[in-house]
């Protein structure tokens, strides 16, 4: 979705050259780069999507019919331009081809959004996963794979959802304060976590939106991503009363001892393929 932004970005670049012909190489040349920038983002993500309906990990029959379909698509789509540009006042109307062209491109983007809305992943990614663990650790259940992609918004970044998490977070920024006391923080960090593959600290407590910062130990996986990502949630839910933050975080890995072996238990029978985390 991002990708076809920047690809229409990039078109306006292209709609000006009739109106600064002098102009035309370095507007057509930042048209090109744009879109460039746009396959950068589509081909990655168009992977991902390909590989969602290779069933049979029939992935390279999936690409082939697709590539069949998309330069027959480009072909007839080239036909009609043609149609259209050869039809009276379109060419001699600058302000009729601007609206031609606006047209065509947000049937376009509708197109797109409504064909990316319908995917059902049982994949768990970022986003998918912070409405799993926030389900969990509010009510104690796991929504289904189809309901959880429905409820996924596909335009939001994950970086500006609530609570906020950095994850690969430096130990500098994690300790920060006076460095006299870098030493006692290190330790009451590596006590709690000995049994983790990661590190979360809070940054920002007492204000209303905490930043919580996670970082990984060697042998970090997808699952320790999840287990961080549960305790956040957790913090998040569960203000602490007083500054105690050793207590709070203690108490909250506690509570991730107790939830999540049945976080991962409803994660299965809600049919979630956690092979791919």
């Amino acid at each position: 979705m991002y990708a076809d932004f920047i690809g229409s970005a990039g078109s306006i670049f292209d709609l000006t050259t009739p109106l600064y012909p002098g102009y035309f190489l370095p507007l057509a040349s930042l048209g090109n780069l744009a879109k460039a920038v746009g396959r950068g983002f589509r081909d990655p993500s168009n992977r991902v999507i390909q590989n969602h309906f290779a069933k049979s990990g029939n992935l390279g029959e999936i690409a082939a019919k697709e590539e069949v379909w998309e330069v027959g698509a480009q072909l007839v789509g080239l036909s009609i331009g043609v149609l259209i540009l050869d039809t009276p006042g379109i060419q001699s109307s600058y302000l009729t081809l601007t609206l031609t062209w606006l047209g065509v491109r947000l049937l376009h983007l509708w197109f797109r959004y409504q064909s990316l809305v319908v995917l059902k992943f049982r994949t768990v990614n970022l986003k998918r996963a912070r409405i799993l663990v926030r389900s969990h650790v509010a009510n104690h259940t796991v929504p289904g794979y189809v309901a959880c992609n429905e409820e996924e918004n596909i335009l939001t970044w994950e970086r500006f959802l609530q609570p906020r998490i950095s994850f690969g977070v430096p130990m500098e920024r994690m300790l920060g304060g006076e460095e006299s006391t870098h030493m006692d923080m290190v330790n009451m960090l590596l006590k709690l976590y000995k049994n983790e593959k990661y590190i979360l600290c809070v940054e920002q407590l007492g204000l209303e939106e905490a930043t919580y910062l996670v970082t990984f130990k060697e042998a970090a996986t997808s699952m320790s991503v999840l287990r961080s990502l549960w305790q956040a949630h957790w913090l998040h839910q569960n203000r602490p009363k007083q500054d105690d933050v050793a207590a709070w975080l203690e108490e909250s890995l506690s509570a991730l001892e107790d939830g999540f072996a049945d976080f991962i238990k409803q994660m299965e029978e809600a049919g979630w393929d956690q092979s791919q985390i």
